[in-house]
């Protein structure tokens, strides 16, 4: 490992945050930044690219998460955000097991899929004990147990012409008098093809719990929690964000966050 680390979440704070005496959290709502043209908001969102091209210059396109042992599990995986969607169609789904449930693979893909929990698991696996950085300062380390994303985006034919992998998740992160607001988010091809980057059904040997995203969520090791959405159903393949909420490629971004959430 360099000698020399950029430790994002440390540079942001420091040269934000801490200016605004405002603190982030990763899992509650980004009130102070409901104005579009709020300051702080322009420096995050100023900061992203430069954030995005150093840390692929540092870290390469296929450095690795750091990987723990077992004994370094020393408690269960805290969830955060959502840990009990009311949805009516989770809710449905999760009474029968899953059983209905598919992850739909759509977009600029030339063979669409639709895939079964089963059929998932019936695909090559991979087992990774990695920590968990969540933008709100903590950390959590779990064995995580899933299909190679990559495996996936091979299986569907990726277009040439995609860029980003956009997750679309079951669960309500919003409702108001306009209407209901699902949470999702996205990653570049990237990280999707990275050997880390997985459709986890699996934590510490035991199934997904619903708090921690059941049927299925995304693991992207080498960047902080929010950009790992759980409750995943379908997995949209894309060009850009521009038809997307606001356009930033996640509903915390549209919120402010950082598209880009290295560690």
């Amino acid at each position: 490992m360099p000698k020399f680390q950029l430790n994002r979440r440390r540079f942001l704070t420091a040269a934000t945050l801490g200016a605004s005496t405002v603190a982030l959290s990763g899992c509650d709502a980004f009130d102070f930044l409901a104005d579009r043209d709020n300051g702080v908001r322009n420096v995050l969102e100023g900061s992203n690219g430069l954030t995005y091209r150093v840390q692929r210059m540092l870290a390469g396109r296929d450095s690795l998460a750091q990987e723990f042992t077992e004994a370094d599990i020393r408690q269960p995986q805290r969830p955060n955000g959502i840990t009990a969607p009311d949805d009516s169609v989770y809710k449905s789904l999760h009474s029968g097991d899953f059983a209905d449930w598919r992850l739909e693979v759509t977009g600029l893909v030339e063979k669409p899929l639709s895939l079964t929990r089963q059929q998932l698991m019936n695909m090559p696996s991979r087992t990774q004990i990695t920590r968990h950085d969540c933008v709100e300062g903590w950390s959590c380390i779990a064995k995580w147990t899933g299909v190679p994303m990559a495996l996936v985006l091979d299986a569907a034919v990726v277009k040439p012409n995609a860029g980003y992998v956009v997750f679309h998740c079951l669960d309500t992160i919003e409702r108001s008098l306009s209407g209901e607001v699902k949470y999702y988010g996205s990653i570049d091809l990237v990280d999707a093809r990275h050997p880390q980057t997985i459709l986890a059904y699996g934590m510490n040997g035991m199934p997904l719990p619903v708090e921690n995203g059941a049927p299925l969520r995304v693991r992207v090791e080498r960047q902080l929690g929010y950009k790992m959405p759980k409750y995943i159903h379908k997995i949209e393949l894309v060009d850009g964000f521009g038809a997307m909420g606001l356009g930033k490629g996640g509903y915390w971004e549209d919120r402010g966050y950082d598209w880009y959430g290295g560690i």
